[in-house]
C-alpha cells in the first residue's frame, strides 16, 4: 500500500451490493482500507482471511438502537479518526399489506434502513471532516431503491423507509455542502442478491419475482450487485466532486414506468 491510505467503511458488507462493493474496492486500489460492517462474524473472517489488513472487520447489528455510535468508535479506533468514504449499504425488505403492518414491525424496517444510516453518518462526521484536502472532499453514498422513488401496494414500510432515506440524503447534502463532504443516494431497481430472500421469499417465490422482473424492467433484465458497485466506486472516486444531494437511478429504466 502506499503511504497515502483511504479508509472507506461499508455497511451490509457480507452480503450482495455491500459484499460486491467491498471485492470491487479492494481489487481496484492498492491505497484503499475498507471497513466492513456485518451481522456474520464468519463471512467477516473470511473476507478478513482473503484481503488480510487492508480488510478490517467490524461485527455490529444495526437493527439494535446505539449501534451507529459502536461502530464509529471501533472505526476510529482502525483509522485514528479519519474517513474518506461511507457506504450505507445494509437494508432490509418485507412484505404486507398496511392494515398488517405493526408498529413493531415500521420501527424494524425505519431502525435499519434509516435511523442507522443516519445514526453512523452523524457519528462519523468528525472522521470525514478530518479526511479533506484543499482537493478532495469526503463522500457518503447511501443505498437506496426504485422504491423510494416509486409507490408499490404491500411494500408500504419498506417504500417509506427509502423515500426518507432519500430525503435524508438531499438534507445532509445540503448542511454539509459548505464543509466540502458530498452525499449522494443510489437508487436500484430489481438485483440479484439474498436480500427478497432473507425478507421472507421462499426459493421458488424469488424465481418467480426475478422473471416478472425481467418484464417490469423496461431494458428486459434484472440488475446484478457488481453493475451497482462499480456505481457506489465511482461516487466515491475524486472523479465526483461537484455533484451532491442526488438520488441516482440504476434500474434498468424500471422507475421510468407506471404500474402494471
Amino acid at each position: 500500500m502506499t503511504e497515502q491510505v483511504r479508509y472507506i467503511l461499508v455497511t451490509g458488507a457480507t452480503s450482495g451490493i455491500g459484499e460486491a462493493t467491498v471485492e470491487l474496492l479492494l481489487e481496484k486500489y492498492d491505497d484503499v482500507v475498507v471497513l466492513g460492517v456485518g451481522r456474520s462474524q464468519e463471512k467477516l473472517d473470511a473476507l478478513r482471511a482473503s484481503h488480510g489488513e487492508r480488510f478490517a472487520p467490524i461485527q455490529a447489528d444495526l437493527s439494535e438502537a446505539g449501534s451507529g455510535a459502536a461502530v464509529a468508535q471501533a472505526a476510529n479506533a482502525v483509522t485514528q479518526g479519519v474517513l474518506h468514504g461511507l457506504v450505507n449499504g445494509a437494508g432490509i425488505i418485507s412484505s404486507g399489506s398496511i392494515e398488517d403492518t405493526s408498529d413493531e414491525h415500521l420501527n424494524h424496517m425505519l431502525q435499519v434502513n434509516l435511523i442507522a444510516p443516519f445514526a453512523l453518518t452523524r457519528e462519523l462526521l468528525p472522521a470525514l471532516r478530518a479526511a479533506q484536502s484543499q482537493d478532495d472532499l469526503a463522500r457518503v453514498v447511501n443505498i437506496s431503491s426504485v422504491s423510494g422513488l416509486r409507490p408499490y401496494a404491500n411494500l408500504s414500510s419498506y417504500c417509506i423507509s427509502k423515500a426518507a432515506l432519500d430525503q435524508m440524503t438531499r438534507c445532509m447534502a445540503i448542511e454539509l455542502a459548505p464543509e466540502k463532504i458530498c452525499v449522494n443516494a443510489i437508487n436500484p431497481g430489481v438485483v440479484v442478491s439474498a436480500l427478497h430472500r432473507r425478507g421472507g421469499m421462499s426459493e421458488e417465490q424469488y424465481a418467480d419475482f426475478l422473471e416478472r422482473g425481467a418484464k417490469t424492467h423496461p431494458i428486459g433484465r434484472v440488475g446484478n450487485v457488481e453493475e451497482i458497485a462499480r456505481l457506489i466506486d465511482y461516487l466515491l472516486s475524486r472523479d465526483v466532486a461537484w455533484m451532491t444531494g442526488e438520488t441516482i437511478s440504476i434500474d434498468g429504466g424500471r422507475h421510468l414506468t407506471s404500474a402494471r
